[in-house]
């Protein structure tokens, strides 16, 4: 081991030497290898910030991985078995939801069913107990929302980005005017009509006054805004939260072993409810679709890995014609073969780190003045950090075309024969 670490660093040392020799060719092999790391490192930082915004986006609708989430059947008594069970609880969410209407009284919404503001989904419909029927009337200044009405903090469960003003406290006593958190589609909508603040919901004993405290980005195409359930039952009961008659939502969101998934599913078992229980694994389901990505683009970015390896070869083999006099004399007062070959690889090999740490540094910067330029107008690039697996990559992508372009040159500056320093 001492003899193989002695010929080792006598490699590094001689290399060393010869890099600082021929200033020029280390450049133009750098030159020539550097688009090809380069478009290693591109390709790793760009498929891991690709991948960490499609799972967020992911993480925004269905939840963080290992999420139980229970959707539950829209009816009263399973409502206040939810509500009942959870209230109070951190390791478990109930969101109850129903439509409402903010803006004039009497009047139908600019966006029927709670469509996308810039979108037309036909005509406002109503449902009861005797069935569904085009809504009669005149459109006015009124919005219709998704209303959600959560037992607690669900951001525990999904990662909503606040974009301004502040989240739902949970921890304060109910007010007489709920307060509203909107995701942007619903901003957008209330940003482009100005609409009386008043709500109507379903079922509730008299119109209500919300007051809009935030807006955050959930993932939701369509309006939606978010309110604290005890807030919106001082105007209506839980049970009419899940009317099945008007479209009513009904979903639980829990921490992986929670008591309440045990309990809850007995609960509404007994009241003759079927539980549906998932668990949530966005990953998983989009590893297929993130292999594919990376193999196709790691594909493009070996060919021009191999381009760069084709220069450094070059270089390589022309150096060791250059030098057959010198590793001649060399083998002559009693350098090892492999010592030879081992001076011209620590050559390519510290080339090609030299070359990665460059592409590294380039890429950086370069991310760093994409995040400042664009960051602010795109969320998912705002403070965005370099991922440490691109700098992994770049740095075995310069090892490997170190090691494929040096092992031809240095296999023949081992096979110089001892004579040539004689016919020198």
């Amino acid at each position: 081991m001492r003899r193989l670490s002695g010929r080792f660093r006598s490699s590094m040392i001689i290399g060393i030497q010869g890099i600082r020799a021929r200033k020029l060719r280390t450049l133009l092999s750098m030159i020539s290898l550097f688009l090809g790391v380069l478009a290693v490192v591109v390709v790793q930082a760009g498929a891991s910030i690709a991948e960490r915004a499609l799972l967020a986006d992911l993480e925004l609708q269905a939840g963080y991985d290992g999420t139980r989430v229970m959707d539950v059947p829209t009816q009263q008594s399973a409502a206040d078995a939810v509500v009942s069970t959870v209230k109070g609880r951190s390791d478990a969410v109930a969101m109850l939801g129903v439509s409402g209407i903010v803006g004039e009284p009497g009047v139908l919404p600019v966006n029927p069913n709670a469509a996308p503001i810039d979108q037309d989904w036909g005509s406002a419909v109503v449902c009861d107990q005797n069935g569904c029927q085009e809504a009669s009337g005149t459109k006015g200044q009124a919005v219709e929302v998704r209303l959600t009405a959560l037992t607690g903090d669900v951001r525990q469960f999904r990662p909503f980005r606040l974009e301004s003003g502040r989240w739902l406290d949970f921890s304060t006593v109910p007010s007489m005017a709920p307060k509203l958190v909107l995701n942007q589609e619903a901003a957008k909508a209330f940003d482009r009509y100005r609409v009386p603040a008043e709500m109507r919901v379903g079922g509730a004993a008299a119109n209500v006054t919300p007051q809009f405290v935030g807006v955050v980005d959930d993932g939701d195409y369509q309006p939606r805004a978010y309110v604290r359930i005890d807030e919106l039952t001082t105007w209506l009961p839980t049970s009419k939260l899940a009317d099945p008659n008007t479209g009513g939502e009904l979903r639980l969101m829990m921490s992986p072993g929670s008591p309440v998934e045990q309990v809850l599913s007995a609960k509404l078992k007994a009241l003759g409810n079927e539980v549906y229980v998932n668990t949530v694994e966005s990953r998983k389901e989009q590893e297929k679709q993130l292999s594919l990505m990376r193999l196709i683009f790691f594909a493009m970015a070996g060919l021009v890995l191999l381009i760069g390896v084709a220069g450094i070869l070059n270089v390589g083999l022309a150096t060791v014609g250059e030098r057959v006099e010198e590793f001649a004399l060399r083998r002559a007062v009693g350098t090892p073969r492999s010592l030879l070959a081992g001076i011209v690889l620590a050559e390519t090999l510290l080339t090609g780190l030299f070359t990665a740490a460059a592409a590294i540094g380039v890429s950086i910067a370069a991310l760093k003045v994409v995040t400042m330029v664009v960051g602010n107008s795109q969320p998912l690039l705002r403070d965005v950090q370099f991922p440490w697996e691109a700098g992994v990559a770049g740095i075995i992508a310069g090892l490997i075309a170190g090691i494929l372009g040096g092992f031809i040159p240095a296999l023949r500056a081992a096979g110089i024969p001892i004579a040539t320093v004689m016919r020198a």
